[in-house]
């Protein structure tokens, strides 16, 4: 198991939290300093079941300066999409937990991290 985190995200350290109280087996990866490649990105993706715009967060100040809600959610802009967040990580909806099953969950909640636990 993988956690995407960023240190300074109180769901991230809640998520680190309660691995550790479970006793967990994972490694964490600090995701604005070990960018995710488009690739991996990708593969986060199809393993979440979810499409790039599903895990951008728009209110940030790029995303702003982008103009990420203008751009469209379609086939046609997914790589683009995906460029973006590899290109400014920032983006990126954290904490992202990838599961031994092969899945892999948006941990924002104490549930969804229990649900990774048990995959």
């Amino acid at each position: 198991m993988e956690i995407w985190i960023n240190p300074a995200c109180s769901k991230c350290r809640s998520a680190v939290s309660l691995l550790d109280a479970e006793g967990a087996d994972y490694t964490v990866r600090r995701y604005l300093e070990d960018v995710p490649s488009p690739e991996e990105i990708r593969a986060v993706l199809g393993r979440l079941g979810l499409e790039p715009w599903d895990i951008a967060r728009t209110q940030e100040a790029e995303a702003k300066e982008l103009g990420l809600k203008d751009w469209p959610k379609d086939e046609v802009s997914r790589e683009r999409w995906i460029t973006a967040l590899a290109g400014h990580p920032k983006l990126i909806q954290r904490p992202i937990i990838t599961a031994q099953d092969g899945t892999a969950v948006v941990a924002r909640t104490d549930e969804a991290v229990r649900d990774a636990m048990g995959r």
